[in-house]
């Protein structure tokens, strides 16, 4: 009873912080969601059930900001995913001088999401920007002007994927670096013995020990990725038109902007269903080999 009573106690301030910030604010958005308010009275309120959620699926705004989101996650978490395994194979080796490139590259990390977006609206400039700039000397393009980075419909949303993958590399090469120095060295003087070359390593030691880690790593970038503002809003604010547009902007357009409480609460509870799916199916997948295993 004694220890039933002091785990209790202990246990009471998390779950009444979670109660109070996540269980509440939760049913509030679920519930706004099948209302329509007026925001010059808010005691007014009218129940219009599922008429919101329809709304959202039958909205082409919201449906482009669905396809920009998942486009916005693929190509940003795919490449952080691939130049991440390499920067940490690289780093893994303990070259001279790994240690000081380590800290630069995790230099990144260090800055707000709002900081990393403010450096690439400068360096993305078409008129003043090293990009364009580096990319001219390079001769790659004709004219220091010539790609609108930031105002063109065509390079918007690849503007932000550039800014996020520059800004969150860095913790995919960390998890994974950390991931290859937790293989037991055993492992690689077994394969060293028995002759294995350095591809056969990477393919039989390395990456069936690092899918655990992976799938970690994977849930948390794609959560991320999915609900990333403040360098779409910072870089381009969704636009021009509604080429950036992701869920996270337009949801936010259209509770500050719209006023429209209902329609953004219906937004909000499919995004978090959505993301709720996402991380299950990567956990479950996770999870199946060791349950198998057992």
């Amino acid at each position: 009873m004694k220890n039933g009573l002091l785990a209790f106690l202990f246990f009471l301030p998390a779950a009444i912080v979670l109660l109070v910030f996540f269980v509440y604010p939760i049913f509030l958005l679920v519930k706004d969601s099948f209302f329509t308010f007026d925001l010059y009275d808010p005691s007014k309120s009218e129940f219009v059930g599922m008429k919101h959620y329809i709304d959202a699926f039958t909205s082409e705004r919201f449906l482009q900001s669905a396809l920009n989101t998942v486009i916005f996650i693929v190509a940003a978490v795919g490449f952080e995913f691939i130049i991440g395994l390499i920067l940490a194979l690289l780093l893994s080796t303990g070259f001279k001088g790994s240690q000081l490139i380590r800290t630069l590259l995790l230099s990144p990390l260090m800055l707000a999401p709002l900081v990393s977006g403010l450096i690439w609206k400068f360096m993305l400039n078409d008129q003043f920007g090293i990009v364009n700039w580096g990319l001219y000397k390079m001769g790659v393009i004709s004219d220091p002007h010539q790609i609108l980075w930031l105002s063109d419909s065509k390079y918007s949303l690849l503007s932000t994927i550039i800014a996020d993958i520059w800004l969150t590399t860095p913790f995919m090469m960390l998890i994974f670096l950390a991931g290859i120095q937790g293989i037991p060295k055993s492992l690689f003087e077994s394969a060293q013995m028995d002759g294995s070359n350095k591809w056969q390593t990477f393919r039989y030691i390395i990456i069936p020990s690092l899918i655990p880690v992976a799938t970690v790593a994977l849930v948390i970038r794609i959560i991320d990725a999915a609900r990333t503002f403040d360098i779409v809003w910072v870089l381009t604010q969704g636009g021009p038109g509604f080429s950036s547009e992701v869920l996270s902007t337009y949801m936010y357009k259209t509770l500050t902007r719209y006023g429209a409480v209902g329609e953004s609460s219906a937004m909000a509870v499919i995004f978090i269903v959505l993301l709720l799916g996402l991380s299950s199916f990567f956990m479950t997948k996770m999870w199946s080999p060791s349950k198998k295993h057992a």
